[in-house]
């Protein structure tokens, strides 16, 4: 993928060629389970994200209605559908809309309602994810010093 950072977009770039092959443009693809879009938008990943958890949402309302703990709900919730809401978290939500993260903490509401308890928004995932990144990296001899 090219990323072009310059405002003004004046001519298509010129062709990659490797082993005599032109390499193909395309506007987004997917790498280790993240949507990658050329203008470095996150609203494919989001999307994709949201859709996913909204289709897991539905085992725990099921749960639910067995009349299960709020505990092994809890642990439902965390397991399959917080899961995916934070896979790669500190990648994309960063530079991610208010819109986009308005989608996601839907999906934690209508779970949380599901579960009958409170649950911490996204935007206290990516700050505890972060904060655990950082504390790795200090932590860790071999990193260069910033």
């Amino acid at each position: 993928m090219i990323v072009d950072f310059k405002r003004k977009k004046s001519s298509p770039p010129s062709p990659i060629v490797i082993d005599g092959r032109t390499v193909e443009i395309v506007k987004h693809f997917k790498f280790l389970g993240s949507t990658i879009s050329s203008n470095l938008q996150w609203e494919l990943s989001v999307v994709n994200i949201a859709k996913k958890a909204q289709q897991r949402l539905y085992f725990l309302r099921r749960l639910r209605s067995f009349g299960l703990t709020t505990q092994v709900m809890l642990n439902f919730y965390r397991a399959v559908i917080e899961s995916v809401l934070i896979f790669s978290i500190t990648v994309w939500f960063g530079s991610s809309t208010q819109k986009e993260t308005l989608i996601l903490n839907r999906v934690v509401k209508n779970a949380s309602r599901s579960i009958g308890r409170d649950l911490p928004s996204l935007d206290i995932l990516y700050q505890q994810r972060l904060l655990g990144r950082a504390t790795l990296i200090s932590q860790d001899s071999s990193h260069p010093p910033p």
